[in-house]
């Protein structure tokens, strides 16, 4: 085989690992760890690949009736990088928090999600200081969304923009301005719950919302994320 399709296989290679990492951890066929081994591994496969791809296409030897299984290694390799290089750089940049809340003092408690998430799962009954203090310095812009309606029909639009959002609604007390979802994520199928509160306002009311990840010290972002875009989604539906 000539090196160059070598080259090319590995980076195939390192692609099949990055699909399979997050298909497997989502539909059970191994935890969550070993698809973020199998994520690294894909990583390091995807930049070797790439390299060998780079020195093939500068050393005029290696190029010769070569270069184009080179380019797609390099390419490929660095596309296959990227993705996990990406949630790195955010892993360490970002607090390892996974318990987002628009309300960091008294964020919206969760009832009917409590039986769902399991003994395993994290806790969501309490909410330290720490979390909120580094949940403020991370991310400033999350804050409670306030709109010209009344508490019902602030309830129902809420309920739309969660419909909107893809979530599986689990509760929803108009009475206490309450609604539960689950929110499932792309690539891993993690299972993230969502509670939003509404309260009155003056003459409107007061949004607040609470999105809390089930596994996983960190949750590299995805909380705060979710939480930007169901409010922004809302906020239009409340105009």
């Amino acid at each position: 085989m000539k090196s160059s399709h070598l080259t090319l296989a590995v980076a195939l290679l390192a692609a099949m690992a990055m699909f399979v990492s997050g298909s497997g951890t989502r539909f059970g066929l191994w935890p969550f760890p070993v698809g973020f081994q199998l994520l690294k591994w894909a990583a390091f496969l995807g930049l070797a690949a790439a390299a060998v791809g780079l020195v093939g296409l500068l050393v005029p030897k290696l190029r010769a009736g070569q270069a184009r299984a080179f380019a797609g290694a390099l390419v490929l390799g660095l596309a296959v990088a990227a993705i996990p290089a990406y949630w790195l750089q955010q892993a360490r940049t970002l607090p390892a928090i996974h318990d987002i809340s628009t309300d960091a003092g008294d964020p919206p408690a969760f009832v009917a999600a409590l039986a769902r998430r399991g003994e395993t799962a994290n806790a969501v009954t309490e909410r330290n200081m720490d979390v909120a203090e580094a949940q403020r310095l991370a991310y400033p812009d999350i804050q409670p969304l306030i709109v010209p309606l009344a508490p019902p029909a602030a309830f129902a639009r809420a309920v739309t923009a969660a419909k909107g959002m893809g979530w599986e609604l689990t509760a929803q007390d108009a009475d206490a301005g309450r609604i539960e979802a689950t929110a499932t994520t792309v690539w891993f199928g993690f299972k993230d719950d969502v509670v939003v509160r509404i309260t009155p306002a003056g003459s409107g009311s007061r949004i607040d919302v609470r999105s809390v990840s089930r596994v996983g010290l960190s949750d590299v972002g995805a909380n705060a994320k979710r939480i930007r875009a169901y409010l922004a989604k809302l906020a239009k539906l409340a105009r």
